[in-house]
């Protein structure tokens, strides 16, 4: 196999951008690295696109390793045959390959094998022709030996039978269509293991659907309810579908002959092939949909790694709870932490609002707090509750959000949490990660096991070497994309940085508390262990703020900098203009003549135009703010059918988004509700971090859920229409009838809205 022809093929790309990347891949170019710095030789592939690439070229080449070691195999038994050969060289999957070496593979005992030390295998061979002139009895009878322990003719035949029904089953070809099959016309079905039992899958009680239809997300969940003891699942397959395609090849006669094959076909069919195609189609379908749902885990991870960050504000992180209190940490606009302390602002035994509230003001006063950022874990409604009385009792102008609390937790308890606050308890290192994940959520979440930020579905149930191989690679693109502050950045995110591992990022860390700050990129040389291969790999995505050099500043990768210079030379400006906030090349000006004159390619000098211009800028500054509040707090009952209110995605998965609307309960948007026209997945027309207006559809109090639509435009022209529809019955005493219901125009989503003081 020509496995860069093929992922050409795969990706419909040209054969020279494949070539180029496999061998910058292979050379240990990182991805981010790949995708920044060397778009003239792919061609301006993505970083996605690469990582799906680059995981392609992996399967591809374990493809043809593990076909190497079969031919070996088989070679070795002296069983190859051109056929063989040539079917190994076609398969296109490991399944595939795992079905050619079916027969030659070393197998435990079994009745095949057992009739095979009996001698019955020159019997299976003759049954298998199927001649007319064949007497089944007659030559069984040859075979009846009571020293292998053959007693009779019948013996006999019973293990022929089972040779030939072992043989049928190691076909790959009959199994590639029976598996097709299988895929095409079989449904996948669940019943309960208990009808009574109470549980999250009584969807699942009694259910059926075709195999090639069932979504990704019902897929995981039959697991999950299988695997919990709730659910019985299989495979169901038409047996005379199965037995058509059997037979059509193994029946040559109808006669005795021919009558023991089809019933050896139809034994191994339903002992040997069925519930392994089966187990392969389960773990096919399986593995498919931990696929998909690690792509949309990864999407809403890379949303939420970009959520724009919170600059020039004092924050004051209050991490929720009933019987410890709720932990406070204020923190300036660097991250620097100025003040502790513990609140008792919900039920509980030491509860005491009045000084919770004077110890609130006081830090707010002191500090000049103008965030409260809330964790949204056990207490948070309540501790929402609180911050918002606080709010209105005092002059200043003050804001708040409720933000993911997701793997505070795990950060809180962490070595790396225990080196960056080793005076503080856990609970108060979690309050300063819940405010710093406000300020700069990137540089907060990259101290978190991706897999621990709860952005997805059935994450516990993912492979996860997989999973944490693929939220890494988003954690590094996020952020490469971004850049980091060389003087600012804590170990842990610099060991994010294409080139840098953990080592070299404690490496960095400590040569700048030695020596202080980094004063150009060129100083990076002198960190240990970081060699010239490294250096290529992260200088472009470092960020030098104030330092000799204005482009050290910038995304411009020190091998382009004799370029750049010559660009700002051209356009009439100075390095010291790039560093007085940037400089405007002239749209006039011929790209395509600058570049060649210059030596570079046009992307890269695109990419350094736009650097040149707005030096040091931040991507995540042009996407919309976070929403914060500081009114009144609704709780899931204050809800009613009707309201339009606005809220944040906080979470997407197959079937809908989940978006925080102000109570405690985040609302589901299905998603037959995001968007008029049809959506095959929710990340189709939503993102997490994206603010959106929607309408409340139904409460269930009882349950916790709230079901929300996006669809306000078919409500609107239902009304529209319904006017209409009145005016042509022409009553007069309808038209000055007072109109009830609920009017979306006098609504105030007092919840988010910011109340100037």
């Amino acid at each position: 196999m020509d496995i860069n022809k093929t992922l050409a093929q795969e990706f419909s790309l040209r054969q020279e951008q494949v070539d180029n990347t496999v061998n910058l891949i292979d050379e240990g170019a990182t991805i981010p690295f790949i995708a920044r710095y060397r778009k003239e030789v792919t061609g301006s592939l993505d970083d996605q696109i690469l990582r799906e690439l680059s995981d392609r070229l992996t399967y591809l080449r374990n493809l043809e390793k593990r076909k190497e070691e079969v031919r070996t195999a088989i070679t070795e038994q002296e069983k190859m045959t051109p056929e063989i050969e040539n079917a190994i060289a076609a398969a296109v999957t490991l399944v595939e390959v795992e079905d050619i070496y079916r027969p030659f593979k070393p197998k435990r005992r079994t009745r095949a094998s057992i009739a095979r030390e009996k001698g019955l295998e020159p019997l299976a061979v003759i049954l298998m022709a199927q001649e007319n002139s064949t007497d089944p009895e007659a030559e069984a009878a040859a075979f009846v030996s009571e020293e292998k322990e053959v007693p009779d003719a019948a013996a006999a035949i019973q293990g022929a039978m089972d040779i030939i029904a072992e043989d049928i089953s190691d076909d790959a070809e009959l199994r590639k269509k029976l598996r097709a099959a299988a895929n095409d016309k079989g449904t996948i079905t669940s019943k309960a293991s208990d009808a009574e039992a109470e549980s999250v899958y009584t969807n699942y009680y009694e259910y059926s659907e075709a195999v090639s239809s069932v979504a990704n997300h019902r897929v995981l969940a039959l697991d999950r309810g299988e695997k919990e003891g709730f659910l019985k699942v299989s495979i169901v397959l038409d047996e005379s579908v199965a037995t058509d395609i059997i037979f059509s090849k193994y029946i040559k006669a109808n006669n005795a002959c021919g009558e023991l094959v089809r019933a050896a076909a139809e034994d191994g069919y339903k002992r040997l092939i069925f519930p392994s195609i089966e187990r392969e189609i389960r773990s096919e379908m399986t593995a498919n949909a931990a696929e998909e749902s690690i792509k949309v885990f990864a999407s809403n991870l890379r949303q939420l790694l970009l959520q724009p960050p919170l600059k020039n504000s004092v924050i004051l992180g209050l991490d929720p709870g009933y019987r410890t209190g709720c932990k406070v940490a204020v923190i300036d606009a660097t991250g620097k932490v100025l003040d502790t302390n513990v609140v008792y602002c919900t039920p509980g035994p030491k509860t005491n609002i009045a000084l919770s509230k004077k110890i609130i003001k006081e830090l707010i006063e002191k500090h000049n707090v103008t965030t409260i950022s809330i964790g949204n874990g056990t207490a948070s409604r309540e501790t929402e509750q609180f911050a918002a009385e606080v709010i209105s009792e005092i002059p200043q102008k003050v804001s708040y959000i409720v933000v993911s609390e997701a793997g505070a937790s795990v950060y809180s308890a962490s070595k790396l949490a225990a080196e960056e606050f080793p005076d503080y308890d856990v609970s108060l290192r979690s309050a300063v990660s819940i405010a710093r994940r406000l300020q700069d959520p990137l540089a907060e979440l990259v101290k978190i096991e991706p897999k621990a930020i709860g952005v997805g579905q059935y994450q516990h149930d993912m492979p996860q070497a997989r999973m944490s191989d693929a939220l890494s690679g988003v954690v590094e693109d996020c952020v490469n994309s971004v850049g980091v502050d060389l003087n600012t950045a804590s170990h842990s995110l610099l060991s994010y940085v294409a080139g840098i591992n953990s080592a070299v990022a404690k490496n960095i860390v400590a040569y700048r508390e030695e020596n202080g700050r980094f004063t150009d990129r060129k100083e990076l040389m002198k960190v240990p262990k970081l060699g010239k291969k490294a250096f290529e790999q992260c200088a472009g995505f470092l960020r030098v703020r104030d330092g000799k050099n204005p482009l050290d500043n910038t995304a411009v990768h020190p091998e382009s900098y004799k370029a750049a210079e010559a660009l700002i030379n051209e356009s009439g400006f100075t390095l010291a203009d790039v560093a007085g906030g940037g400089i405007s090349v002239s749209d006039s000006v011929n790209i395509n003549s600058v570049s060649e004159k210059l030596g570079i390619g046009v992307p890269t000098l695109t990419d350094i135009i736009g650097e040149l211009k707005k030096p040091g800028r931040d991507l995540r500054d042009e996407l919309p703010p976070p929403l914060l509040r500081s009114g009144d707090v609704m709780e899931i009952k204050d809800l009613k059918p009707g309201m339009e209110l606005v809220g944040t995605v906080r979470n997407i998965i197959d079937f809908g988004a989940f978006v925080d609307i102000g109570v405690h309960e985040d609302g589901l948007v299905h998603i037959s509700q995001i968007c008029s026209r049809y959506i095959k997945h929710p990340l189709e027309a939503v993102k997490v971090g994206e603010i959106v207006k929607v309408r409340v559809l139904e409460v269930d109090v009882k349950r916790n859920r709230i079901a929300l639509t996006m669809r306000l435009d078919d409500e609107a022209e239902k009304k529209e229409q319904q006017k209409k529809e009145q005016k042509k019955q022409n009553k007069p005493r309808r038209e000055k009838r007072e109109k009830k219901g609920f009017d979306a125009s006098k609504i105030s989503n007092s919840a988010f809205r910011i109340k100037q003081k």
